[in-house]
């Protein structure tokens, strides 16, 4: 919820669900969906599937305009990005 009302964004719905092939997902609906697993890795990374989702919302690809949007909101994204998450419990 935070991430959104910092964003500007009013995501549909919002679910939480077991995902095999995907941190997450947004629909065309608004519809943002999170990988049940994501509850399992460290903040980081949490944050960077959520902002990168919500963004979706204004955004619908993974563009110039989009890239800048992210490195606004978190300038760390391509370092967070670029490693596998840290899985803290099991």
């Amino acid at each position: 919820r935070a991430w959104a009302e910092r964003l500007g964004v009013h995501p549909k719905e919002i679910h939480v669900r077991t995902m095999t092939r995907k941190w997450a997902s947004c629909s065309s609906t608004g519809r943002v969906s999170f990988c049940a697993e994501l509850l399992r890795t460290d903040h980081d990374w949490q944050e960077y599937v959520i902002v990168h989702e919500l963004l979706h919302l204004q955004i619908p690809n993974h563009g110039k305009l989009f890239k800048a949007m992210l490195g606004a909101h978190l300038p760390d994204w391509e370092r967070i990005a670029s490693r596998p998450p840290r899985n803290l419990a099991s």
